[in-house]
């Protein structure tokens, strides 16, 4: 997978793993590591699919539907890289945090429901439920940050109490936090994903 790779300057901290949202880079989400954990090693992706030439994680079939085969192969492709790359750079498999917003958060919610080893935990900007009628691995402990919108049109509420539900029932120790701000990431978003990312990996 395209991709860039930083090196981190903490060798404690956990290794971000960048998911950008439809039409973004793998350099969109750079500053929002920074903040979230300056010290830690970045890994941050491009989407493999292209829609309308812009790039994304999996196909969607229309707004809010997604192409649950790609998905589930994209998935696995990602889960794939993910365990190539921390060989390649010498990074420690079981200290990954996925770090998405929209596609990019589907997708990290996607490798949370079908690969428990995936990820230590994961920062999800309005995110969606990945997939419905599966049965989630056992997530016992697995810090989750969802940042939602009151009033998103792409991701409703009710979708996030969803999803929250889902993982909180596989044991993932999910917080919510709401912005009144549609599905735009805010500033106060990020620094309340800092500020949680701090308490739980710092």
């Amino acid at each position: 997978m395209k991709h860039l790779y930083q090196q981190g300057t903490d060798p404690q901290a956990p290794t971000l793993v960048l998911l950008h949202g439809t039409g973004g880079t793998e350099r969109d989400l750079l500053p929002l590591a920074e903040l979230l954990s300056p010290g830690s090693a970045v890994l941050s992706l491009r989407g493999n699919v292209l829609e309308n030439g812009m790039p994304r994680f999996f196909r969607r079939l229309a707004e809010g539907v997604f192409d649950e085969e790609d998905l589930v192969f994209r998935t696995q492709e990602t889960n794939d890289f993910l365990g190539e790359a921390a060989g390649r750079y010498g990074l420690d498999r079981s200290r990954f945090v996925a770090v998405g917003y929209s596609n990019g958060a589907n997708l990290a919610g996607s490798l949370l429901f079908h690969h428990p080893q995936a990820l230590m935990g994961a920062v999800l900007h309005h995110p969606m439920v990945p997939r419905r009628g599966v049965t989630l691995p056992d997530l016992t402990g697995t810090p989750v940050f969802i940042g939602a919108g009151v009033n998103d049109p792409i991701c409703p509420a009710e979708e996030t109490a969803e999803l929250e539900g889902l993982l909180t029932g596989a044991g993932a120790e999910v917080s919510v936090h709401w912005e009144r701000a549609g599905h735009q990431l805010t500033a106060t978003e990020a620094t309340a994903a800092a500020t949680w990312f701090r308490e739980r990996f710092q």
